[in-house]
């Protein structure tokens, strides 16, 4: 074991340029968490999600709720949250018809760790 500035360091695996083991490999569960984080966190997904968990929305009002967006922006990130199976796209049968996109039960289980980042912003971004 190393010491660093008088702190033991754990010795690791060696990684190559990448980031990952010399084996290739990453263990899965960073690579599942990157994943997570970069879907979540790409730019106004969370936004999104966000003003979802208070129930279904049509694009105006997700659009009034998140008004830094613009709405090529705001239909691919749709899109993509629909596509990881997230966000589901209704059509409600009306005259004239209606779409609204709600949180799909996969998209409601983010609201544990969406909650936390709210309340770490308060407490550290305010």
């Amino acid at each position: 074991m190393a010491t660093r500035g008088g702190v033991t360091a754990t010795p690791r695996a060696p990684r190559g340029a990448n980031g990952a083991a010399e084996n290739g490999h990453r263990p899965a569960c960073c690579s599942l968490t990157h994943r997570a984080i970069e879907l979540v966190g790409k730019r106004w997904s969370g936004a999104i999600v966000l003003v979802l968990l208070d129930g279904p929305l049509n694009f105006t009002g997700i659009r009034q709720l998140v008004p830094d967006i613009s709405d090529r922006l705001l239909s691919e990130r749709l899109k993509e949250l629909e596509g990881e199976g997230i966000v589901e796209r209704r059509v409600i049968d009306a005259s004239p018809p209606r779409v609204e996109y709600a949180l799909t039960r996969k998209g409601q289980a983010l609201e544990p760790a969406v909650g936390a980042l709210k309340s770490w912003a308060r407490r550290h971004l305010a």
